[in-house]
């Protein structure tokens, strides 16, 4: 088992990495002292518990001796709604959840959001422990930012909410269909593109390995990219300044994510084509080579996403949806930008004619 530590100053947790974690969940949970007098809720997604890794994790629950509930959630984005959240506190009131209890975020990147977001505000914050069970949640599991939705924007109700721990079991990255594989290699790209050129360039020579689901290629690339996502969060928890870098790809990501209406495309796949976007622009505003937009591009590609952005998507409407992203001041738009790989930017004020010409170049042909 690999063992990585996030200390953000206020808070130390473990990601733990390794095969069949899922059914040591119970045993984990006693490691870091839960309560078994209080009840604990398990929140997934309906694909999630059809895989069995619910089963697995309630097994190992009930043998530590906890009582674990269950609320399972429909799949996607769509979930992380305000009206869902509501339901979840019915749930959380009905089960009799108290201040000792745990939540178990059991699933990908949604669940992971919306879990967190229900133990961030219910009894005024309560504890949770991340279980990812996709590549995609390497990211959203590591740093305590939980959100849900508003029908415009992502992610735009949220809190800073970090978990007790992070458990990853490889083993259920073998259940994932070879799009949310994909998928979930763009925010890994993204941490060798912002921090780490080295990481970048392995992840290019050991693609095929990856994405075939070898078990050691996928461990090392877990425990890296955790590692970098720790490193940025440790020094800067609550994204006042450093932080900021990881949402590489994502301004022009969640644009389209939010025109499409979160489901056409994947996290993931808005954030590799935001990236070929963002390196574009880089280079088009001087701060990177062309080399270097078609490293970007040529990576994002070989892992099987997008680098142009759909058909159908006006300029202007992506624009003002960018205006309206949590980097955004006083509605100019701020991007994070490639200097060269292993290096970014945040750069404010971004002109919205040069943005405007990346975006016309990057639609899809036809």
């Amino acid at each position: 088992m690999i063992r990585e530590r996030v200390d953000t100053g206020t808070v130390q947790y473990d990601i733990l990495i390794g095969a069949g974690l899922l059914a040591r969940t119970g045993q984990l949970l006693q490691e870091l002292r839960v309560s078994r007098e209080s009840r604990h809720l398990i929140i997934t997604d309906a694909n999630v518990a059809a895989q069995g890794h619910l089963s697995e994790v309630q097994e190992s629950l009930a043998a530590a001796g906890y009582h674990g509930d269950v609320m399972i959630i429909p799949p996607g984005e769509g979930s992380k709604s305000l009206q869902l959240i509501a339901k979840a506190y019915d749930r959380a009131y009905e089960v009799g959840l108290d201040r000792r209890s745990v939540i178990v975020a059991l699933g990908g990147g949604v669940v992971g959001d919306f879990a967190g977001f229900v133990a961030a505000t219910y009894m005024r914050g309560i504890d949770f422990v991340q279980v990812p069970t996709t590549l995609l949640a390497h990211d959203s599991a590591v740093g305590g930012k939980v959100a849900v939705n508003l029908p415009q924007a992502k992610n735009m109700i949220g809190a800073f909410h970090q978990p007790l721990a992070v458990i990853y079991d490889t083993n259920s990255l073998k259940t994932l269909p070879p799009r949310e594989l994909r998928s979930g290699l763009a925010e890994a790209i993204k941490h060798g593109i912002i921090r780490d050129a080295d990481l970048f360039a392995w992840i290019e020579d050991r693609m095929d390995a990856i994405l075939g689901g070898d078990g050691l290629a996928m461990a090392e690339l877990l425990a890296r990219s955790c590692r970098i996502k720790a490193e940025v969060v440790s020094k800067d928890e609550r994204e006042q300044g450093l932080r900021a870098i990881l949402n590489f790809g994502h301004t022009v990501g969640h644009a389209v994510e939010a025109l499409t209406e979160y489901g056409k495309i994947t996290h993931g796949e808005g954030v590799g084509l935001g990236m070929a976007a963002a390196a574009e622009l880089s280079a088009v505003l001087g701060l990177c080579t062309e080399e270097d937009v078609r490293d970007v591009e040529r990576v994002v590609a070989k892992a099987g996403l997008p680098t142009r952005i759909p058909q159908g998507l006006a300029v202007q409407d992506l624009l003002a949806t960018m205006r309206q992203d949590k980097k955004a001041t006083g509605g100019t738009l701020t991007f994070v930008l490639l200097r060269r790989i292993g290096e970014v930017e945040i750069v404010k004020e971004v002109p919205e004619e040069a943005v405007c010409r990346v975006l016309e170049r990057r639609e899809e042909r036809s």
